[in-house]
């Protein structure tokens, strides 16, 4: 059976583009067993794999517990905000303790970039990254390549816009890297004052109208504005951004084609979306959500074939 080329999953930029299309692959597969009347296999029914939360989540930390349990895997849940770290432990002592306790596999979620990779060169067992910091969010990105690719056939050739914070958003970089490891081309649109100006090196076009962004792209994935993770004013409103930067009806309707609209959730209504874009024919949310599941699924599956 193929094998990833990497024990953990802490970014994209790891990944080959043989990895990404056995995820996609695997993850077909299990989207089949989400649809059967019985959506639990026990492909995973020897194998211990905690969640540790250093950061609020509702939907990757839901997705993941979700996926755990429909693979027959034993699961513990960490949330640092009632735990001993409150009282000064160290990352490395915490998860020690929970290795000590037999765990196989950890997904990780924490506000400091590099926090899975630090932890990675410490202990043994498999790691997935939930998300670090502002760096990256890979099955973010997994789970949205194949809502692409079950919407329009193929990632590879398309083009998909990236609209929003992308300077707070650890989606964005995960999703680049995805993208053009699948052959698509990526730009960005937003304030420039939310554009990082490393972006031009990674090969990604820099967009600052809207209009113009959808025009040009096939795919708009569209990011949340992340006021908890800014230190500063990036732009005068909330009003005046959605102004300038917002998508709504009427600017779907000037255009002579249909485009996906995506986001990773949650929505600011009426900021980055309007309603009735985001819960038109041309939005797959609610389906980015559902195949979450089977992607974390097939990662999980990959990972614990290493361990046996």
């Amino acid at each position: 059976m193929p094998q990833l080329s990497t024990r953990n999953l802490l970014g994209i930029k790891d990944l080959t583009p043989k990895d990404i299309t056995l995820i996609l692959e695997t993850a077909d597969h299990f989207k089949e067993v989400l649809s059967r009347p019985i959506k639990k296999v026990p492909s995973l029914r020897d194998i211990t794999i905690a969640n540790i939360f250093f950061e609020n989540s509702t939907r990757t930390r839901l997705s993941f517990e979700l996926a755990e349990k429909r693979l027959s895997a034993d699961t513990m849940s960490f949330s640092a905000s009632g735990s001993s770290v409150k009282k000064g432990e160290t990352l490395l002592d915490t998860v020690n303790n929970i290795l000590a306790m037999k765990v196989d596999m950890i997904v990780m979620r924490h506000s400091s970039v590099g926090a899975p990779h630090f932890l990675s060169k410490h202990i043994p067992a498999r790691i997935v990254n939930a998300g670090d910091g502002t760096h990256e969010h890979p099955t973010q990105a997994l789970l949205d390549s194949f809502s692409i690719r079950e919407r329009l056939g193929e990632v590879g050739g398309k083009k998909v816009a990236i609209i929003g914070d992308i300077s707070h958003s650890r989606v964005a970089l995960s999703n680049i890297f995805a993208l053009q490891k699948q052959g698509a081309e990526v730009a960005v649109c937003g304030p420039l004052t939310l554009i990082p100006k490393y972006l031009h090196k990674l090969g990604v076009k820099v967009f600052s109208n809207i209009q113009k962004t959808l025009e040009w792209c096939d795919v708009a994935n569209v990011l949340r504005i992340q006021l908890e993770r800014q230190t500063s004013r990036n732009f005068p409103s909330l009003r005046e951004y959605a102004l300038y930067f917002g998508i709504n009806r009427e600017r779907l309707e000037k255009l002579d084609k249909q485009i996906v609209v995506m986001h990773p959730g949650p929505i600011n209504r009426g900021v980055e979306l309007t309603s009735d874009v985001a819960d038109s024919e041309h939005a797959i949310i609610l389906d980015q959500v559902e195949n979450g599941v089977a992607v974390r699924m097939a990662v999980l599956y990959l990972l614990a074939q290493q361990i046996r």
